[in-house]
């Protein structure tokens, strides 16, 4: 009787396999995901235009936004500075008006979005970091962004510091802290 219910079982699974397209919606589910960390909160153009400054922004840069929200740092990252852009956000709400933006924008192929948790996505590609996450995560973040990201690397962070890691500059703009921070020489 046994046997009989795995080989039932067996031949349901090899049937859904065999029927379900490849582009099915059944297979292209996503794995369930945590929730947020924070709640999106966006960032004023100013402020995004000031950050990127604050790094020193440039074509050859390659931004990623961690916890990108609507998309606006990593496509005004391409439509002002040329850069290329990478934005992470792990609620697919964000993802999918990121998206939305960056049709109607001029940024081309120069961006892109990713569902993903931003403690588990590979960053080493990133010669500048942005951040409007809360202290505390990017006090969790730090260890990663210190041994992913190669250096010389410029982080800049919306409101929030870093803990005891000093930023080598602070600026307000309109009224909103923003600070930036370099990774050091391998030690």
């Amino acid at each position: 009787m046994r046997n009989r219910k795995m080989l039932s079982l067996m031949a349901f699974c090899v049937s859904v396999l065999i029927v379900a397209p490849a582009d099915s919606a059944f297979l292209q589910q996503p794995a369930a995901q945590r929730t947020p960390d924070v709640i999106y909160v966006p960032t004023p153009p100013a402020v995004v235009e000031a950050m990127l400054k604050m790094a020193n922004g440039k074509s050859t840069d390659v931004v990623y936004d961690m916890g990108s929200g609507d998309g606006r740092i990593a496509i005004m990252a391409a439509e002002k500075f040329g850069a290329r852009a990478v934005g992470i956000d792990i609620d697919p709400e964000r993802i999918k008006e990121a998206n939305a933006n960056l049709a109607k924008s001029k940024a081309g192929d120069r961006v892109k979005f990713l569902n993903q948790d931003l403690f588990q996505t590979d960053i080493k590609e990133a010669t500048v970091v942005t951040l409007y996450l809360l202290e505390s995560l990017n006090e969790k973040l730090r260890p990663k962004l210190l041994s992913e990201l190669k250096p010389g690397t410029r982080i800049v962070s919306h409101a929030f510091r870093m803990g005891d890691w000093q930023p080598e500059k602070t600026e307000t703009v309109e009224g909103k802290n923003i600070y930036l921070w370099t990774v050091p020489a391998k030690r």
